[in-house]
């Protein structure tokens, strides 16, 4: 078959279903959306690669055994997920729902390809172009009509491991709702390897998917006012599915990773809070954000009038009231943001600025309520909002340490890399927990090549002055 690039050759493109032996994967499903699903509605997919390496490399071994482990526990792990197995549509006199059908059309995209490529570079931390990972990741085949809401891609790289692409539609996960999934994923694949199966797997309480929305409530009918007016300056057909195109200018960019450990963590903080106004305690997310912003904009070299906005997103479900369920599978998280002058961000204290800044914002949702604040992002319109001819910059976050993504263990062992790859379409600077486990945070981001160099000096000599 045709290869997506000279180094990925597609072998096969499945369908797998949610496994029948579950009498759940029998029901027709329909959820209809929320507030936060409809804010996200028109994002582009979140795409992440999770690397493995095998201790024994071998192409048999995975085609005899790795791969069906694969196929097998997906279609089980649907069945506790089915909302994944469905899609999403917009009919003409009603709101956005997303359905399931038990039957041979109601199922996910699974591809299987091969690559020859050295999979040590594609899973270093090290600068490389950010247009290698793209052929590891899988389309979501949108239409106007209907859309699917994930793709997966399981890749080989011959004798020397492989890698499992997933592509997420925002308008129905928020992050720590795909990640629940794919630890599910992992944790019945473990099962399937580990023993014979004598009864139907099962999945611990916190893996999963709790799917009632009725307790998200929204008197004002805010989901449709977000499905009108977000965003303000894209126009798109009535009922249409379309999404916002990429944020960020793709070509000549480069991708890199950079570690921040519990020690460099533990000195910004102690910086920051030393020279704060005001008696705040910012968390290790904000200090983080505010650190690599600072160094982003530097790179970049901004001019000193430039307003930057950093948006990042916080998680609602212990923030409602009544709090919703933690293991609640779609969207629930609601955008924060705040504009800082770039000069304040280069001067001598400008991580004490931003930290402070996102510190009081991330205060006041929960002064506000997220109802409230909801309210108020409907009317500033985030991300895509039209205002005075100031320049601008934007600074936004995927993932967050706190999802935990290198306990993914499919039963081959911990991922030797996580990485999400949209980040090059959306210019976002992505966060995960270090690996290692010790607490500290890995970042990821996308800049062009002379950028990157900047940043990659002054990140890492930043860190030593601190």
């Amino acid at each position: 078959m045709a290869s997506n690039s000279n180094k990925v050759m597609i072998l096969e493109v499945c369908r797998i279903s949610p496994s029948m032996e579950s009498p759940e994967s029998a029901l027709v499903l329909s959820l209809t959306f929320t507030y936060f699903d409809c804010f996200w509605f028109r994002f582009l997919p979140v795409e992440r690669i999770f690397f493995y390496e095998l201790d024994v490399p071998s192409s048999a071994l995975f085609y005899s055994v790795i791969l069906p482990k694969l196929k097998r526990s997906l279609s089980i792990t649907l069945s506790y997920f089915l909302p994944l197995a469905g899609n999403l549509t917009w009919p003409l006199d009603a709101k956005p729902v997303l359905s399931y059908v038990p039957n041979v059309h109601d199922a996910i995209s699974l591809t299987i390809a091969e690559s020859n490529a050295d999979f040590k570079h594609l899973s270093g931390n090290g600068i490389r172009e950010a247009v290698e990972s793209h052929p590891y990741i899988p389309e979501l085949h949108l239409s106007e009509s209907s859309a699917p809401i994930i793709a997966l891609q399981v890749t080989l790289f011959p004798d020397q491991g492989f890698c499992i692409g997933v592509s997420a539609h925002h308008a129905t996960l928020d992050g720590k709702s795909t990640i629940m999934f794919t630890k599910a994923w992992a944790h019945i694949c473990k099962q399937v390897i580990t023993k014979e199966l004598e009864e139907y797997p099962s999945l611990s309480p916190e893996l999963t998917p709790f799917l009632d929305r009725s307790s998200v409530h929204d008197p004002d009918g805010l989901d449709m006012e977000y499905l009108k007016k977000f965003p303000a300056n894209i126009k798109f057909s009535p009922k249409s599915l379309e999404l916002v195109p990429a944020f960020y200018e793709m070509s000549g960019s480069v991708r890199a990773t950079f570690e921040v450990s519990v020690q460099d963590i533990k000195r910004i903080r102690q910086k920051v809070v030393s020279k704060l106004k005001k008696p705040l305690h910012p968390s290790t997310f904000v200090l983080i954000l505010s650190y690599t912003a600072c160094c982003v904009v530097r790179a970049k070299g901004v001019e000193g009038n430039t307003q930057v906005y950093f948006a990042f997103a916080a998680d609602c479900r212990a923030r409602l009231d009544p709090p919703m369920a933690a293991n609640f599978f779609g969207n629930c998280a609601t955008p924060l943001g705040v504009y800082i002058t770039a000069g304040d961000l280069v001067g001598e204290y400008g991580v004490v600025t931003a930290a402070e800044m996102l510190s009081e914002e991330i205060k006041g949702l929960e002064v506000r309520g997220v109802y409230e604040t909801a309210k108020q992002n409907l009317g500033k319109l985030i991300y895509m909002r039209i205002e005075t001819n100031k320049p601008k910059m934007f600074v936004s976050v995927a993932g967050s340490p706190q999802f935990r993504v290198y306990e993914t263990d499919f039963g081959f062992g911990k991922p030797k890399k996580v990485q999400i790859s949209s980040v090059d379409k959306t210019g976002a600077i992505s966060m995960a927990e270090s690996k290692d486990g010790s607490g500290g945070v890995e970042i990821g981001l996308v800049l062009k090549k002379h950028e990157m160099e900047v940043f990659e000096s002054v990140f890492v000599d930043g860190l030593k002055d601190v």
